[in-house]
């Protein structure tokens, strides 16, 4: 499975030098990094989702060529299993535009079948942002087809980051406006700074959200809240937020603007030593649940259930339960 590795250090997102050689394919959807030493990475790039001219389309190439919007870091030691999705897209506050939304699709298609993967977290590396939504200047340049067909992209983009089999967690340490909220309420988990702004603001802007979040919404905090929310285009604080049921967790805000990812993070922890499998099947029991009638819920929690039974994660439980020991589960 591809890895993605991320310095944290210095205003930019950089990829881990191990001596890569970079090789791109202009009118692939892929670019690819082919290193030297057996360590495997991915940079973020693809083509455009919209119909754009020739020249338009090998400007976005020569763009996406030369700035990683969205990477990948794998965390070791005792946070092995735990990934996070980092966007840093510095001059345009994580805005969703062509080239970030291509590398985030990429970073979350790898992670589908590694089953190295426990949990997910999704944070910013540009301060006081989360993501500030859609990339107005890129929408300004589209016709009417051109957005329609973007923002169909962008409503799947949020399905796949739905459909990951893992655990996955927002890490909200500031503005999450319209799509970047979108983005959150496609994880299963939210944890914010109590200063951070969110909200769907798209009927300010003679629209309504369309990536998901005038579905996503209601199911989660209520559809007479969530009309509330979307018909007055309001924005709320984390604390409102946590009471609203928008959010897991609120913290406070720290002095180096990351304690939503630190609050994520301890979370992630909880998560990790639990058994894989169980915690996958749970998630996809609830999420399949509650888009059915109840009968058919129960016939899908049964069938989950069906699938944790003759692993070896069950067997190692059961063991340790009787032993009185830790369990040591190996994903199996």
């Amino acid at each position: 499975m591809t890895t993605i590795l991320c310095r944290l250090t210095g205003p930019r997102c950089l990829l881990w030098r191990y001596g890569a050689v970079i090789k791109r394919e202009t009118h692939s959807r892929t670019s690819h990094v082919i290193p030297q030493g057996g360590a495997r990475l991915l940079a973020g790039g693809g083509r455009p989702l919209t119909g754009y001219s020739r020249a338009q389309s090998r400007r976005q190439h020569t763009e996406a060529a030369a700035a990683v919007e969205v990477d990948l870091k794998r965390l070791e030691g005792k946070d092995d299993g735990i990934v996070e999705v980092l966007m840093c897209r510095h001059k345009a506050r994580n805005a969703l535009g062509n080239v970030f939304v291509s590398q985030m699709r990429k970073v979350v298609s790898t992670l589908y079948n590694d089953s190295a993967v426990r949990v997910v977290i999704f944070r910013s590396l540009v301060p006081g942002v989360f993501c500030a939504g859609a990339d107005l200047k890129e929408r300004a340049l589209m016709n009417n087809s051109e957005s329609d067909l973007f923002v169909h992209g962008l409503r799947s983009l949020m399905t796949q980051i739905a459909l990951l089999p893992t655990p996955t967690i927002a890490a909200m340490d500031g503005v999450a406006l319209g799509g970047g909220l979108e983005l959150a309420l496609a994880c299963d988990l939210r944890a914010a700074a109590n200063s951070a702004q969110m909200g769907l603001i798209e009927t300010t802007r003679g629209l309504l959200p369309g990536a998901g979040g005038s579905q996503r919404l209601p199911r989660m905090i209520g559809v007479t809240l969530a009309k509330e929310l979307i018909f007055t285009g309001r924005r709320v604080g984390g604390q409102t937020a946590l009471e609203m049921g928008l959010i897991n967790r609120v913290v406070e805000q720290n002095q180096t603007g990351d304690a939503a990812y630190r609050e994520a993070l301890s979370l992630a922890r909880e998560i990790l030593p639990q058994a894989p499998i169980a915690v996958r099947m749970a998630k996809e029991a609830m999420n399949r649940g509650l888009e059915v009638d109840i009968g058919s819920a129960m016939a899908i929690e049964r069938m989950c259930y069906a699938r944790v039974i003759p692993t070896r994660d069950r067997q190692e439980g059961m063991a340790a339960f009787i032993e009185k020991r830790a369990p040591r589960y190996t994903g199996e």
